[in-house]
């Protein structure tokens, strides 16, 4: 019986060479309801082996149309073929005769695996499967009403009216259409005669942010200052005059200014800390 399976076409009686083989809904759809029905009596082994091996082999036409579909998405039809190949052998696997033809459980089976494959493994970031859904509704939306006649570039409002989502939703399903691959920082751009990278684009750390805490941190403890430890203190690191300079402009010493800046700093130090000096506020 193996014999005969094996020598004569899946799709077309052994009983005759001149019976025109069956109508089916597309020609990569062989009649293989022989060999399921066949296989369902089979136990594990080799001979079960074969008949499952020839129910692929008839209706791997069927899943490379199907991966036909997705080209031109980022992944090569050679890989798409070998997704979809693994979503019709799922498919006789878990196909029941009993519950209609193999076609119709078929298509949607390799479909779906071909689609999870882009939602799964195609996307450079991880995004929710939500927010795919979202871009391949808005992608869907704006393919069909750029098709229009005169139609300018779909506004979001438009494509909210034509897929019934909300504007908001329309955004994140716009933001993702970006999404789904990444550039190298490395990766040149043009402008104009010349190029340049994304890297270059990037900013640097500011030094400038820690002064400004800095700065914030100290605002406390320069008011509890007097007026002329304020007026010292400005002129030494601000105006970069000496200790003798100050000390010439105010009458007094130069180790009375040295003390009065060290004892000010120790202040402002101490405010800053949350440390309260020992005197209190000027």
């Amino acid at each position: 019986m193996l014999t005969d399976l094996t020598t004569s076409r899946p799709g077309t009686p052994a009983t005759g060479a001149d019976t025109a083989p069956a109508r089916t809904a597309h020609e990569d759809a062989p009649d293989t309801a022989e060999l399921f029905a066949r296989l369902a009596g089979l136990d594990d082994g080799p001979e079960r082996e074969a008949v499952r091996s020839r129910i692929v082999a008839a209706w791997l036409p069927m899943a490379h149309r199907i991966a036909g579909r997705f080209r031109d998405r980022g992944e090569s039809v050679e890989d798409l073929r070998q997704v979809a190949a693994l979503g019709l052998v799922k498919a006789v696997d878990r196909f029941d005769p009993a519950r209609g033809a193999f076609e119709s459980y078929a298509v949607p089976t390799v479909t779906g695996e071909v689609k999870r494959h882009f939602r799964d493994r195609m996307w450079a970031l991880r995004v929710p499967r939500r927010i795919q859904d979202l871009r391949n509704r808005v992608r869907v939306a704006r393919r069909e009403l750029a098709e229009h006649p005169g139609g300018n570039e779909p506004t979001v409002a438009a494509v909210a009216a034509h897929t019934g989502l909300t504007e908001e939703e329309v955004g994140a399903g716009t933001a993702a259409l970006e999404s789904f691959s990444t550039l190298s920082l490395d990766a040149e751009l043009p402008l104009g005669d010349d190029s340049y990278s994304l890297a270059e684009t990037l900013g640097g750390t500011d030094a400038s942010f820690d002064v400004v805490v800095d700065r914030e941190a100290a605002k406390q403890g320069l008011r509890r200052l007097s007026e002329r430890e304020r007026a010292i203190l400005y002129m030494r690191f601000f105006e970069d005059m000496t200790q003798s300079r100050i000390a010439d402009l105010l009458g007094i010493s130069q180790m009375h200014v040295s003390r009065l800046i060290s004892r000010s700093c120790a202040r402002v130090r101490d405010e800053a800390l949350g440390r309260r000096g020992a005197a209190g506020p000027a």
